[in-house]
């Protein structure tokens, strides 16, 4: 004979009042909290956005009413006893007024906000409710307790008086603790049902499974693509080796060893050959060096990012301010998709730019490392297909980061990118 134990589900499992009270109580005072700075931002930012007040105004009220919403997320979890569904947030590339402009844009955030006012309404009668049916169900059961310090007297009577016109002590505590022990019996369901209502609203505007779905399946799809580009960037330059300096080389060989045989015979006609295998050399050597650009340098393996960003900033025929701001090694696709990024942006500042100087800056915020290319030239970096800067986004996109190019008439350019440090998964 076996046993099996089914287990209980969330809302009757042990503590399940705590939770739900708690929850509701709890409610209140963020319900507040969230309402007023929700409503007072969004009026004050409407009001203001004509004289672009309004959209630093209304970025940071859609960042409190994201922060807000993630405390709810937490609150629905722990009462309920299982994780959401997913959600989504815009990535805003960019840097001052423009990216906080593209905040504006991103759906769930004003989901948030539309969360925490209608949240407000429920939370006020979920507390409510909670403490008259809790507060009122252990009062009246108790009623035997406290009664006799009710004043007595012709001018004051009873509900039951009132109700049935039973003057008599007896049944008015029989019938007060019968209402205190309906209360405490119902008060199980009562609190679930507000629980359930409030995070039922939250499930349906602070989570958004097809959004989160579709971002993911593009996100996958982008680096698919950059996975592949790799691939045959791979391919080419494999091509382009056995093509170019591998024949050069096999040609280099044959002259050294056709001079070899005759410096004991002639060496003034070894001479041509060495001259001509000195030339295959250089060649070669030229070549490799053009192939290499794509493929991480020794001095990136071996010494990190900021060696590596050291030698590129060195070459520049620019001059280049650099601050390299890292605590340690990072992963290998994390350093060399941000070495990649600064050398394609000094490479395009050296040909197109006709810039004076130019500054790096590259640090980390501990979940991804960013990179900021900048220039005082008169601009001309283009991120359209067939340029470099295309090929450095897709190399981004392969590693799940962001890439943003701002590039007005007449410059400055500014090259950003966050690249995060757990890499793609």
């Amino acid at each position: 004979m076996s046993t099996s134990v089914v287990p209980l589900p969330a809302v009757a499992r042990p503590g399940w009042l705590a939770r739900d009270l708690g929850y509701l109580l709890l409610g209140l005072p963020l319900g507040i909290a969230s309402v007023v700075i929700s409503v007072a931002g969004f009026a004050s930012g409407v009001g203001t956005l004509v004289i672009w007040l309004g959209v630093p105004l209304l970025a940071g009220t859609l960042a409190a009413a994201r922060g807000f919403a993630g405390l709810e997320r937490r609150r629905v979890e722990a009462v309920t006893g299982r994780p959401l569904p997913p959600h989504h947030y815009r990535t805003a590339a960019g840097s001052g007024l423009g990216r906080l402009a593209r905040s504006l844009l991103d759906p769930q955030s004003w989901r948030d906000l539309l969360h925490a006012v209608l949240a407000f309404p429920l939370r006020v009668a979920g507390f409510a409710i909670a403490v008259a049916w809790a507060a009122g169900g252990l009062g009246e059961t108790l009623y035997v307790l406290w009664e006799w310090a009710l004043p007595r007297g012709a001018g004051n009577q009873t509900l039951t008086e009132l109700a049935f016109d039973i003057d008599s002590r007896l049944a008015d505590i029989a019938f007060h603790t019968a209402i205190g022990l309906i209360l405490l019996l119902t008060l199980r369901p009562v609190l679930r049902g507000l629980a359930v209502l409030q995070t039922g609203l939250a499930r349906g505007l602070l989570t958004n499974e097809t959004a989160a779905l579709r971002a993911r399946t593009t996100q996958l799809a982008e680096g698919r693509r950059a996975a592949a580009a790799e691939a045959q960037t791979l391919r080419r330059v494999e091509r382009d080796i056995h093509d170019g300096p591998q024949q050069r080389l096999v040609r280099l060989t044959m002259d050294l060893e056709a001079a070899q045989r005759r410096l004991d015979d002639g060496p003034d006609r070894a001479r041509p050959l060495v001259a001509e295998a000195l030339e295959q050399s250089r060649e070669a050597l030229a070549e490799l060096r053009a192939l290499s650009r794509g493929i991480a340098p020794p001095i990136l393996v071996d010494r990190g990012l900021g060696a590596a960003l050291a030698a590129a900033a060195a070459r520049c025929p620019v001059p280049v301010s650099l601050d390299v701001d890292l605590d340690g090694r990072l992963p290998d696709v994390v350093e060399q998709t941000a070495y990649f990024v600064v050398v394609e942006a000094l490479t395009n500042v050296a040909k197109h730019s006709g810039a004076t100087q130019v500054a790096v800056t590259v640090d980390s915020d501990g979940e991804r490392v960013r990179v900021r290319v900048t220039d005082d030239g008169r601009g001309g970096a283009h991120a359209g297909k067939g340029h470099g800067l295309a090929g450095l986004a897709d190399r981004i996109a392969a590693a799940e980061g962001w890439f943003d190019l701002h590039n007005p008439p007449g410059g400055p350019t500014l090259v950003t990118a966050g690249i995060p440090l757990t890499g793609p998964g």
